[in-house]
């Protein structure tokens, strides 16, 4: 084809209905996915508006997202007033951090044997490991305070951090991923005389490192929000996360909207922090995760 006819194709393209229906299609649904984010960022917006702002102020009609007279005394009041939330934020932060680092590389090790191992029984002892995601938290909590008590870590944060570094979800997600790693480079390797040891840590993980990123990042959400276990294995104020910090806080302040969403506010910025700089991986995880069932 000569090089000089490519503009008309290209024009000739564009100008073509079916052409021309697509790119109204993407118009459309890009304007009707902005409408539902936003839809979707109001509630966590009015809450960071709501949080400087004064007790008159909150149920103004219109709303004032941007607020006339921002004050930041909702803030100091939450930091400081009563244990304040610097114990819980540093409670949290322990357990999450702890879990985000230890938990991917306990299910990494699992995942790797489930997927690369071949021993007898794989298959069925895999799907009974992934029938535990069926049974409700809620069922083993009487179980648990039995087994805590027995073990004196009952109202300690072993507690929380035990039980959380073995998650059957993780597992699952991870074994997707090395499942679609190619055979031929485990074989390979084993051919130059490594272990699975040294595959496992020189070879899978530095491959699995997106889909390691995104179960961190979705397990710390998970322990930074988790409210049940805390309130039944916890009685200590001194060991409460931030889940429990913001009730034992919003009952000591009576409804004071203000005051509640600058603690929710407060409660809120490590998981976005942590989104922020992390989405990325979470797209590519599960994007890699989803092409091998």
């Amino acid at each position: 084809m000569d090089a000089g006819t490519t503009p008309l194709v290209d024009r000739k393209r564009v100008a073509s209905p079916l052409y021309l229906k697509e790119r109204m299609h993407k118009t459309v649904t890009t304007l009707v996915m902005a409408l539902l984010s936003l839809l979707l960022l109001a509630p966590l917006l009015w809450m960071i508006s709501t949080s400087f702002k004064p007790p008159m102020d909150v149920f103004a009609y219109p709303i004032e997202w941007i607020p006339s007279h921002p004050i930041l005394h909702n803030h100091v009041v939450v930091w400081t007033q009563g244990d304040g939330f610097l114990l819980y934020y540093l409670n949290s932060l322990k357990i999450s951090l702890v879990l985000m680092v230890l938990t991917p590389l306990l299910a990494a090790m699992a995942a790797y044997g489930f997927a690369k191992i071949d021993f007898r029984g794989r298959q069925t002892i895999f799907l009974l490991y992934l029938s535990l995601m069926m049974i409700p938290q809620q069922v083993l909590f009487v179980p648990k305070f039995i087994m805590f008590t027995k073990m004196h870590i009952y109202n300690t944060q072993w507690a929380l951090i035990l039980p959380g570094l073995f998650t059957v979800f993780g597992v699952f997600l991870i074994r997707q991923w090395f499942m679609s790693i190619p055979h031929e480079i485990s074989e390979a390797a084993f051919m130059d005389g490594a272990g699975h040891f040294r595959i496992f840590t020189q070879l899978f993980l530095p491959l699995s490192k997106p889909v390691l990123a995104t179960f961190a990042i979705i397990d710390f959400t998970w322990t930074w929000n988790d409210y049940e276990n805390p309130l039944i294995f916890l009685t200590n104020k001194k060991l409460f996360t931030v889940p429990l910090g913001m009730q034992n806080f919003m009952q000591e302040n009576g409804v004071d909207y203000n005051l509640m969403m600058a603690a929710a506010t407060a409660a809120v910025i490590p998981l976005l922090l942590v989104f922020f700089f992390g989405q990325k991986y979470i797209i590519q995880g599960f994007s890699s995760t989803a092409v091998k069932g």
